[in-house]
């Protein structure tokens, strides 16, 4: 099990995500806010479970966070530190 990030981009109230899949909830919530912060268009964000595997991981770096590939990651319920 993984975390995705989802949006809401226009009156459907539809969610749509990409391809980032993350080992927390936290890591995906921060990914949707951060991607909401940048996009005019999007209504809504949240954290959704997915049955694809982690394939990204959130380091942080001072007062915010690098996203980084990864390959073959075990899920860890720790948050993104």
């Amino acid at each position: 099990m993984s975390w995705q990030p989802e949006v809401v981009t226009d009156s459907t109230g539809k969610f749509y995500t990409n391809a980032l899949r993350f080992a927390t909830k936290e890591e995906a919530e921060i990914s949707a806010n951060d991607l909401m912060s940048r996009w005019l268009l999007v209504r809504e964000c949240r954290a959704a479970e997915s049955k694809d595997p982690v394939n990204y991981r959130l380091v942080k770096q001072g007062d915010s966070y690098v996203m980084e590939a990864v390959k073959d990651v075990e899920v860890s319920p720790e948050p993104a530190k």
